[in-house]
């Protein structure tokens, strides 16, 4: 990938987990730099199949493994990878709204439809208001990235997706968007709703009233970059039509 200064700590916190026996690829090699960009191997793990379908009941069958992972990423001691993956990169330092990008940000703006704009601001003002601390935590939880050997969890990929952000913003994020199988969609709210009880169920913590809001507000942010990104390049608008349904709702659960 282009190094950005992220790989080194997303490579030290993969091997660790794979020490501790994690399903995730063992990395082979330290980061190097090659120009640009940050070069590294890991073990090839085939096989596994792509557990499809945003029901409750597939939220929950996530969640668990969604909340085993944070739980063994929070005793693995690593360097924030900062920048956070732009679309868990709400607290960004731009002049915009959105963290810049030159591929999204060169292309015309006036294609992004003004209800996903206008969700993206609500939720990132609730983002920035809250004050929680930072965790280390998997920001790309998509069906895509997960292989299941019938009800086993096969293989967790895409490990230099690794976010610093709080807790309950990651796993929000992953409760809306872990059915995206293709293209990036959003899960129905009472999906949402399924994988945020079981995950807090087995880390054996409840969300503060707080933590729930700001939960919301993350399933929204990130929904809204993808629902930005599928306009700009005139892609299938799965988050997009999903939005203009369901924003109103999250953002009121986010109190946004």
């Amino acid at each position: 990938r282009a190094d950005d200064g992220r790989a080194v700590s997303c490579v030290a916190a993969q091997a660790r987990l794979a020490e501790r026996g994690f399903p995730c690829a063992r990395p082979l090699t330290p980061v190097a730099g090659i120009g640009s960009l940050a070069v590294h191997a890991e073990e090839f793990r085939p096989g596994g199949e792509v557990l499809h379908g945003d029901s409750p009941d597939v939220a929950a069958r996530y969640a668990e493994v969604f909340a085993w992972l944070m739980a063994e990423l929070a005793g693995v001691t690593a360097a924030p990878p900062l920048p956070n993956p732009p679309w868990v990169r709400w607290d960004h330092a731009d002049s915009g709204m959105w963290p810049a990008i030159d591929f999204l940000d060169n292309r015309d703006q006036s294609v992004v439809p003004a209800h996903v704009v206008a969700a993206a601001e609500r939720a990132r003002r609730r983002l920035l208001a809250a004050n929680l601390p930072c965790v280390l935590g998997h920001a790309d939880f998509e069906a895509q990235n997960i292989r299941w050997h019938r009800r086993e969890v096969g293989t967790v990929h895409d490990w230099d997706s690794l976010a610093w952000q709080p807790e309950a913003a990651l796993a929000g994020a992953a409760s809306g968007a872990f059915a995206s199988a293709g293209p990036p969609t959003l899960a129905p709210i009472e999906s949402s709703e399924a994988f945020l009880a079981t995950y807090q169920d087995v880390r054996g913590r409840l969300f503060t009233a707080v933590e729930q809001e700001i939960a919301w507000a993350a399933s929204v942010w990130m929904a809204t970059y993808n629902a930005r990104e599928q306009a700009l390049f005139s892609a299938s608008q799965l988050s997009g039509d999903a939005l203009r349904t369901q924003a109103a709702e999250r953002l009121r659960r986010a109190n946004a």
